[in-house]
C-alpha cells in the first residue's frame, strides 16, 4: 500500500505551513525601495520643480518696478532741428521715474507669494507621503501573491501524490473512481490559481517598477518575510499627531493664509498708486537768453474709480478663501473618521491573522492528521484525507492574505497621520 509518500509529502507540507506563519519582519528592503521611488520618481520630480517655481515666485513678489530714464530733446524748430541755440525755449531733457505702489500693497504681494510656496511645498510633502503608501501597498499585495503561490506550488505536490495513490488504489480495486476524478479536480483547480497568481506577480511587478521608475519587465528580488507589529498608538494621540504631522492639513491652511493675504491685497487696489519723475533741462545761451539749464519735479497717481473691476477682485479672493477654508474643515471632519476605520480593519485583520496562525492551522492541521491515521487503518474515506487537505491550504492563504491586508490597512494609516507608525521615540 503506497501510503508513506504521501504521509511524507503531507507532513512536509505540514511542516512548511506551521514555518510561514513564524516570519520575522524585515523592514530594510521595504525601506530601500521607498527610498528608490522618492529619488527617481518623475511624478514626484515634477511637484519638486512646481514647489521650486512657486518658491521663485516668492523673490519676484513685492519688488519695484524697474525705473523709467526718459530723453527727448524739447520745442526745437522744425525749420533747423538741430540748432539748439536758436530759440530759448529749446532744450535737451533727461529725466527718470519710478512707479510706487500704495503702501502695503508689496508686502502683501510677498505675503500671497509666501503663502503659495508653502501651498507647493506641502503639496510635495503629501505627494511624497502618497507614493511611499502606493509602493507599500504594492509590496504587500506582492508579498501576499509570493505566499499565496508558494503554498499552491506544495498543494500541487502533495495533489500529485493523492492522484498517483488514488489511481493505483482504483487499479486494485480498493478506491472509488470519483476519489481519482476529485483528487485530479481539486489539482486542476490548484494549477488554475498557479496560472492567475503569476499573472497577478507579473501586473504587480510591473506596477511596483513603474512607482521606481524602472523598466516594466525588471525582476524583483523575492519579497522577504513579514510579520505583524501591533500598533501602540491610541486613536487620541494619533488624532494629535495628524494634525501636526499631516501635510495636506498643512497645505490648506497655507492656502486659506494665501487667499486671505490676496483678499487684504485686493482692497488695497481701491488706493492709488504713484509715480514720481525728475527731469532734468539743458539749454543753450542764445542771443537774448543766457540759457539757464531748469528741472522738473513731478508727482502722478491714478485715480481707482473702476470699482466693478476691483470688487471682482475682492469677491475672488473671498471666495478662494472659503474654498480652501471648507476643503480644510472637511478635510480635519473626515480624519476621526478615517483614522477609527482604519484601527477598526487594522484590529480585525490582526485578530484574524492571529486566530489563524494560532487557532485554526494548528487544529486544521491536527484534523490532517487525524484523517491521515484513519485513513491509513480504513477507518475514514478518502475524501475526509482530501478535504482536510484542501481546507488546511485555504487557512493558510487567508492567514497570509489577513497579513498582508494588516500590512497595507498600516500603510493606509500612515498616509492619513502623515508620519511612519510607530512613531519612533522622542
Amino acid at each position: 500500500m503506497r501510503i508513506n509518500p504521501i504521509l511524507v509529502s503531507l507532513q512536509i507540507f505540514v511542516s512548511l505551513t506551521l514555518f510561514a506563519g513564524t516570519a520575522i519582519a524585515q523592514p530594510d528592503q521595504l525601506a530601500s525601495l521607498v527610498e528608490e521611488a522618492l529619488e527617481k520618481n518623475p511624478e514626484l520630480t515634477s511637484a519638486q520643480a512646481s514647489w521650486d517655481v512657486l518658491r521663485e515666485r516668492v523673490l519676484q513678489a513685492g519688488n519695484f518696478d524697474d525705473p523709467m530714464v526718459m530723453f527727448r530733446v524739447q520745442n526745437a524748430l522744425v525749420n533747423d532741428p538741430v540748432a539748439f541755440d536758436q530759440d530759448p525755449m529749446t532744450a535737451k531733457v533727461i529725466g527718470i521715474s519710478q512707479q510706487l505702489p500704495f503702501p502695503g500693497k508689496r508686502a502683501l504681494a510677498r505675503l500671497v507669494a509666501t503663502h503659495g510656496a508653502e501651498v507647493g511645498r506641502w503639496q510635495y510633502a503629501e505627494r511624497r507621503l502618497e507614493l511611499a503608501r502606493m509602493v507599500k501597498e504594492t509590496y504587500y499585495r506582492i508579498y501576499y501573491v509570493n505566499q499565496a503561490t508558494a503554498i499552491v506550488e506544495r498543494t500541487i505536490v502533495v495533489l500529485d501524490d493523492l492522484v498517483r495513490f488514488t489511481e493505483s488504489l482504483y487499479g486494485v480495486g480498493s478506491a472509488l473512481q470519483q476519489d481519482v476524478f476529485k483528487a485530479q479536480v481539486e489539482r486542476s483547480k490548484m494549477e488554475d490559481m498557479r496560472i492567475a497568481l503569476q499573472q497577478q506577480r507579473r501586473s504587480l511587478t510591473a506596477a511596483l517598477n513603474s512607482l521606481l521608475y524602472r523598466p516594466a519587465e525588471m525582476t524583483l528580488p523575492d519579497i522577504q518575510d513579514i510579520e505583524m507589529v501591533p500598533l501602540t498608538i491610541t486613536f487620541e494621540e494619533l488624532t494629535v499627531l495628524t494634525e501636526k504631522q499631516r501635510p495636506l492639513l498643512k497645505s490648506l491652511a497655507a492656502q486659506v493664509e494665501k487667499g486671505r493675504a490676496g483678499q487684504a491685497l485686493a482692497q488695497k487696489e481701491y488706493y492709488p498708486d504713484f509715480n514720481v519723475a525728475l527731469e532734468y533741462m539743458q539749454r543753450d545761451p542764445t542771443m537774448n537768453e543766457a540759457g539757464d539749464d531748469m528741472y522738473t519735479l513731478g508727482f502722478s497717481f491714478n485715480l481707482p474709480v473702476q470699482r466693478r473691476q476691483r470688487q471682482a477682485r475682492v469677491a475672488e479672493a473671498i471666495a478662494e478663501t472659503s474654498m480652501a477654508a471648507a476643503e480644510l474643515n472637511a478635510l480635519r471632519n473626515a480624519i476621526g473618521q478615517n483614522i477609527s476605520d482604519a484601527l477598526a480593519r487594522l484590529e480585525r485583520s490582526q485578530r484574524t491573522a492571529e486566530l489563524y496562525r494560532t487557532v485554526i492551522i494548528p487544529q486544521a492541521t491536527g484534523a490532517l492528521d487525524a484523517a491521515m491515521a484513519a485513513y491509513r487503518v480504513g477507518k475514514a474515506d478518502f475524501m475526509n484525507v482530501l478535504d482536510s487537505q484542501m481546507a488546511l491550504f485555504d487557512y493558510e492563504r487567508q492567514y497570509h492574505e489577513a497579513v498582508a491586508e494588516h500590512q497595507m490597512q498600516l500603510a493606509q494609516l500612515e498616509s492619513v497621520v502623515g508620519e511612519t507608525l510607530p512613531p519612533a521615540k522622542r
